[in-house]
């Protein structure tokens, strides 16, 4: 399943309700989501994080925060942007 910005459109407790969702869908399908706000994709088995058309890192969300790269200034950001 490919799902493009599927949740960019929605309100917090929407987005929420579709994550759900799809984590119970995770064990039976493989599942490939493409999303700008982190909370769509912080518990997924592997982020890819790409910039510029390029993979730049890839691990779990708390790997690739610890790696303090791209995926951990975003967050860093997305987390000022929301409070």
């Amino acid at each position: 399943m490919l799902l493009d910005e599927a949740t960019s459109a929605l309100d917090a407790e929407s987005e929420r309700a579709i994550i759900s969702a799809l984590e119970s869908l995770k064990l039976r399908a493989t599942h490939v989501t493409v999303a700008h706000r982190l909370s769509t994709v912080i518990n997924s088995d592997t982020i890819i994080v790409m910039d510029k058309g390029k993979v730049v890192e890839m691990g779990t969300h708390a790997a690739l925060l610890a790696a303090e790269g791209v995926y951990s200034r975003l967050s860093r950001l997305q987390t000022v942007s929301e409070n």
